[in-house]
C-alpha cells in the first residue's frame, strides 16, 4: 500500500508548508519498498537534545541546543555489490519549510560527520540527510578501506551522496505526501568537494549548493602532499627549523597585516619577495639557505612537476610557515591515497615515488575523485546556485585551491555569470574557527538567492569572541577599511574591486 494514501496534510495558508504535520507514521517509513535500500529504523524522536553516537560528528557546540521534534529514519544503500553506505534521514514532525537539505562529511569521511549541521538545518524547518560516504573504522583507518575495495572509492566520490539523496527525497515523498519543492546541500572540506562534484555530475540533485574550503582535488592534494614530503627525505638539508619557520612568518605578517588586526585582510593585494630572506655568507636563523629557500617557494607556490604543471596549489600569504623536517616512518600527506588508491598496494615503497611518472597512473586509475569540471552548464538549466566560500587562514586545505576552481568556472561560463559566488573569509582556520570573521549565515544567503533572486553581493560575518563583525564580499571584491572608526564595527567597511 502506498503511504500517500494514508497522508494528511495540515496546510495554513495558500500553497504554504510552514504548518505541514507528518502524514504518514513515522515508523511506517520501514515498509517502504526502494531497491538496494535497507530502513533499519524509522523512530519519532522527542524535541530535546541531540544525542551524538559514539561521539561522532564535527559541531559539538550543537550538541547542548534541544532540536525539534522529527522522525529519524536510519537507512543502509547497496548500490553495489560492494557497497555499504550508511545513513539518516529526520524528518520534522511539523513545521516542515517544504525543503530538503543534504550535508556533507570531512577528510576521508567513515562516519556520519554532519550531524551539527542536521541539526541547524532541522531548526530551520528543513528535512536533513547525512551519510558516512561508504565505509566506516571497520574497513581501516584513513584511506585504507578502499584496499581491495574499488566500488567504495566510486561510493567515496560521488555514488554515496547521490544515492543517499535520492533516497531522501523519495521517503519524504512518502512522509509527507509531497516532494520537497527545493534541495539544497551544504559541506565543506571533503563536504565541499562533494557539493561542487554534484553541481558538476548530479544537475538535478540540488537547487542550490553551499560547498566550502574545497576538497575538490584530493587526488592532486594528497599526491602533493606526499611528493613534497619525500623531497625533504630526500634532501634533508631544505629542512626548515623553528627558528626559521617563524622568521619567514613575522616576515610575510609585517608585510602583509596592514591593518595590524593579527591577520591578513586581503592576501591578493600583498606580494613578497622571498629572495629578500636568502643568506648571502653564513647560514644563520635570520635567513634561507639555496635548498631551504626552494622548500618555502614550493609550500607558497605549490608542488609542481619537472614541465612546471601545478599539480596542488601553495599556501596563501596570508599563513604561517610551519617548521618542515624530513618524515621519520611514511611520508604522509594523504599517503593512503597514493599507495592504497592509487596502486592498491599496502607495502608500496614510497622511497622509488616519482611525481612526473606516477601522477599520470594515480591520474587514469582514481582521478575521478576530484571534482574540477569548471563546465556548470546542465546545473545553471536546472537553475541551480552555487555559493562557495573558505579562509584565508586555512592551514589545512590551501585557500588557494577554491579560488582557483571558482576562477575556472568563471572562464567557463563568463564574467557574467550568475550560477556560482565565492566569498573569502579573512583570518578564518579549516571551515571554521580563527581570529577573524569566522561566523556567517551561508544558508540564509543562498535561500534569498535561489528562491527571491536576491544575488549576494556581500555577507555579514562575526566573530562571536572579540566581537568583531565586517562584510565579506563576493570575490574579486574584498573588505577595505574607511579610515576612521571602530575597526571591529562592519559599518566601517566597504566591499571594493581590487
Amino acid at each position: 500500500m502506498n503511504l500517500k494514501t494514508t497522508a494528511l496534510i495540515a496546510v495554513i495558508g495558500s500553497a504554504c508548508f510552514s504548518t505541514i504535520v507528518a502524514a504518514a507514521p513515522c515508523e511506517s517509513l520501514k515498509s517502504v519498498s526502494i531497491p538496494n535500500v535497507t530502513v533499519t529504523s524509522a523512530q519519532l524522536v522527542a524535541t530535546g537534545p541531540f544525542v551524538q553516537p559514539g561521539g561522532q560528528g564535527n559541531a559539538p557546540t550543537q550538541a547542548a541546543q534541544p532540536i525539534p521534534a522529527h522522525c529519524r529514519v536510519k537507512l543502509v544503500l547497496k548500490p553495489s555489490s560492494d557497497s555499504n553506505i550508511n545513513a539518516e534521514l529526520w524528518l520534522p514532525s511539523a513545521d516542515w519549510n517544504g525543503k530538503f537539505m543534504a550535508v556533507g562529511n570531512g577528510g576521508f569521511g567513515g562516519s556520519i560527520q554532519g550531524y551539527g549541521e542536521m541539526q541547524v538545518a532541522l531548526r530551520r524547518g528543513y528535512a536533513t540527510a547525512g551519510n558516512d560516504t561508504g565505509h566506516t573504522a571497520a574497513d581501516g583507518p584513513n584511506g585504507m578501506f578502499a584496499l581491495g575495495h574499488p566500488e567504495k572509492i566510486v561510493d567515496f566520490s560521488h555514488r554515496a551522496l547521490h544515492e543517499m539523496t535520492v533516497t531522501s527525497k523519495r521517503l519524504i515523498d512518502e512522509f509527507y505526501g509531497k516532494a520537497p519543492q527545493l534541495s539544497y546541500y551544504k559541506g565543506c572540506s571533503t563536504g565541499g568537494r562533494q557539493g561542487v562534484m554534484a553541481a558538476q555530475r548530479f544537475p538535478d540533485d540540488y537547487d542550490g549548493i553551499i560547498a566550502g574550503a574545497l576538497a575538490n582535488r584530493h587526488i592532486h592534494m594528497h599526491t602533493a602532499g606526499v611528493s613534497r614530503n619525500i623531497e625533504l627525505a630526500r634532501h634533508p638539508e631544505g629542512a626548515i627549523p623553528p627558528a626559521k619557520a617563524e622568521m619567514v612568518s613575522k616576515a610575510l605578517m609585517n608585510a602583509c597585516d596592514q591593518y595590524k588586526e593579527g591577520f591578513v585582510n586581503n592576501p591578493r593585494s600583498c606580494s613578497f619577495d622571498f629572495s629578500k630572506l636568502a643568506c648571502s655568507g653564513e647560514d644563520t636563523e635570520n635567513c634561507l639557505t639555496a635548498p631551504q629557500m626552494k622548500t618555502v617557494e614550493t609550500f607558497y607556490g605549490g608542488v609542481k612537476n619537472s614541465k612546471g604543471e601545478l599539480i596542488f596549489s601553495g599556501q596563501a600569504l596570508s599563513n604561517p610557515l610551519p617548521p618542515l623536517s624530513p618524515p621519520t616512518g611514511l611520508p604522509g600527506g594523504g599517503y593512503d591515497t597514493v599507495r592504497i588508491w592509487g596502486f592498491q598496494n599496502e607495502n608500496y615503497d614510497w622511497k622509488t615515488f616519482d611525481l612526473d611518472r606516477d601522477m599520470p597512473i594515480i591520474d587514469a586509475k582514481v582521478g575521478f575523485v576530484d571534482a574540477t569540471d569548471p563546465d556548470l552548464t546542465k546545473f545553471k538549466a536546472h537553475g541551480g546556485k552555487l555559493l562557495l566560500y573558505a579562509g584565508w587562514g586555512d592551514t589545512g586545505i590551501t585557500p588557494e585551491n577554491t579560488v582557483a576552481y571558482y576562477e575556472s568556472v568563471v572562464d567557463k561560463m563568463g564574467k557574467k555569470q550568475d550560477i556560482a559566488r565565492l566569498f573569502m573569509v579573512p583570518g578564518m582556520g579549516h571551515c571554521r574557527g580563527g581570529v577573524g570573521p569566522n561566523t556567517f549565515d551561508t544558508i540564509g544567503a543562498l535561500e534569498a538567492w535561489r528562491e527571491k533572486g536576491t544575488m549576494p553581493a556581500e555577507i555579514t560575518a562575526f566573530n562571536p569572541e572579540s566581537g568583531l563583525s565586517r562584510p565579506l564580499c563576493a570575490y574579486p571584491q574584498y573588505a577595505k577599511y574607511s579610515g576612521t572608526g571602530n575597526m571591529k564595527d562592519a559599518a566601517n567597511w566597504k566591499c571594493v574591486a581590487p
